[in-house]
């Protein structure tokens, strides 16, 4: 942090802060724009600074900006060493990405950097925060999961087991807190396709029209807050997920299958 920022960062107990990694685009961005509007400050954690930079003018809370990799393990202590004598009151884990393919035909260096940053990344973050969290009396955790969660998923295979991973750690996490009486939160945003750039950096595209960015992340901070565990942005999904638990394993899967397919380039 320069001195500027030193000079200018506001110190009012009263006021929050989130982090957010995989602020510089989709729903880590639309999640930055509405906490700000709920006049809370901000760090925001991604690899393109010049993102960062365009969207912390935009915003009318005091912002800081962290260029990192999350890609590389190291990074993950670097980041919570940098904060974890500071005050924090929201941590979203958010950064992550998918790849559309046949098991057999998807890359595996690729696949291994998917689990680094969806399982290895969350997972560090999430047992790091949460004990800063427990230290400091409370704090809110949300791990950015997906409906992918609670299914099996040809043609997105690893991405789905990365987000089966996460969503499961959450939800047995929620249930430790809840044992032990803990006052801090932890919450799993769990939609289905959105309109973001997941189906660039996949390689693919879903079928089904995503819902908007802007009001998963709105939909997704407002349920943080009433500390709700699972949360679902759309009723279409809520109803999918919900019919979905009465149907056998093989015909789920033919199902998922038709739902997404391999771009042609």
């Amino acid at each position: 942090m320069g001195l500027w920022d030193i000079l200018f960062l506001r110190l009012d107990s009263d006021i929050m802060i989130a982090l957010i990694t995989g602020a510089s685009s989709g729903i880590g961005r639309d999640m930055a724009r509405y906490l700000a509007s709920k006049d809370i400050d901000l760090i925001l954690v991604a690899r393109r600074k010049e993102r960062l930079e365009e969207l912390k003018k935009e915003l009318d809370v005091h912002v800081e900006i962290v260029v990192l990799d999350l890609l590389e393990e190291k990074n993950l202590y670097k980041l919570y060493e940098k904060f974890e004598n500071r005050k924090i009151d929201i941590f979203i884990n958010n950064a992550g990405f998918g790849l559309f393919g046949n098991f057999d035909k998807t890359d595996l260096t690729r696949e291994l950097e998917m689990i680094q940053l969806n399982v290895v990344a969350y997972h560090v973050l999430t047992k790091l925060f949460l004990q800063k969290f427990e230290q400091y009396g409370g704090g809110y955790i949300l791990n950015v999961c997906s409906s992918a969660g609670f299914l099996a998923g040809p043609r997105l295979a690893t991405y789905y087991a990365t987000k089966n991973y996460v969503l499961k750690l959450t939800m047995a996490i929620y249930e430790e807190l809840r044992h032990e009486k803990s006052p801090v939160v932890i919450s799993a945003l769990c939609p289905g396709p959105v309109n973001t750039e997941f189906n660039k950096v996949a390689h693919g595209k879903f079928k089904v029209d995503g819902a908007s960015s802007r009001y998963v992340a709105k939909y997704a901070i407002d349920k943080m807050f009433q500390k709700k565990l699972i949360i679902v942005p759309t009723f279409t999904m809520k109803l999918g997920l919900f019919f979905s638990r009465f149907l056998p394993w093989k015909l789920l899967l033919r199902i998922t299958y038709q739902i997404q397919y391999r771009k042609n380039k």
